[in-house]
């Protein structure tokens, strides 16, 4: 019988680090840490292998495509395919960070919405075996954006016939339009780490539409969901949860069961499917 594996981006500290620590506990198979940074990705692993832990490790940049195609096709040839697959990599720019809004557009959705569109692109399709599980790790911040947008916006982000290339389209929208600063005039909010998160929810049930569609038996789900406000680097030493607490949920929708038809194409917070 081939061996199951997990795979978890940006998982050298904060949630990704938990997640890996829990699946590490609970997932019968092989557990993979990655990082962009071998150096740091390796010492992850060496702490968690100091705790009894037995995670592997394999360096990926999601904004660099040729380590996307190399991490697929390594698990394609070790593996067959993959069997849990966790998006979690993700940038955001402090508050008060100087950086020029239309940088911050920039940078933070090619990370946070296209790179992680282009792991799904070449992993979910072809990679992923039967019963398959996909988090995309989102954020209330999603929904809280989502309702500070215009209403046609909205309108189309809650649509189930909205497509991905229309998706797509829609993003890069929001970051042509803040070199210009007239996002807001065309009804986008001022946060970009918000529309990223709306890109990534609004991506996921479309891909579990498609999933439902073109893989009808395999048993395949597809959420995303909102880990809570976690004391990360990202999120800052104030946060009430921990990266363990924050590794609940998509660890959680990581493990459901073989059988399960839900929840599928939703987003989750505290493993309760929340309104989009």
């Amino acid at each position: 019988m081939s061996v199951r594996v997990a795979v978890v981006t940006g998982s050298n500290d904060g949630i990704g680090l938990a997640i890996v620590r829990a699946l590490c506990s609970q997932f019968e198979g092989d557990v993979y840490l990655t990082a962009r940074n071998v150096g740091r990705g390796q010492k992850a692993v060496e702490s968690l292998i100091s705790e009894g832990l037995k995670p592997k490790f394999l360096q990926l940049d999601i904004n660099d495509l040729n380590s996307i195609t190399a991490a697929a096709a390594f698990f394609k040839e070790s593996y067959g395919g993959v069997d849990v697959l966790v998006n979690n990599a993700a940038i955001a720019f402090k508050v008060n960070d100087t950086v020029p809004f239309d940088v911050q557009a920039e940078v933070t959705l090619r990370t946070n919405f296209f790179s992680t569109r282009d792991m799904l692109t070449h992993f979910i399709l072809t990679q992923l075996c039967v019963s398959g599980r996909v988090v995309n790790v989102s954020s209330f911040a999603a929904l809280y954006t989502l309702r500070q947008c215009s209403p046609a916006l909205q309108q189309r982000f809650r649509s189930t016939d909205i497509t991905e290339d229309e998706l797509v389209g829609l993003m890069q929208q929001f970051v042509d339009e803040t070199k210009t600063n007239k996002h807001q005039q065309a009804g986008w909010p001022q946060t970009a780490y918000g529309v990223s998160k709306i890109g990534l929810t609004t991506l996921s049930m479309i891909l579990a539409r498609r999933l439902s569609k073109e893989r009808p038996n395999d048993g395949i789900l597809l959420n995303s969901c909102c880990p809570g406000w976690v004391r990360t680097n990202m999120a800052g030493p104030k946060a009430p949860k921990s990266p363990e607490e924050g590794a609940d949920t998509p660890v959680y929708l990581a493990l459901l069961p073989p059988g399960a038809t839900e929840p599928h194409g939703k987003f989750i917070s505290a493993r309760k499917v929340r309104e989009w």
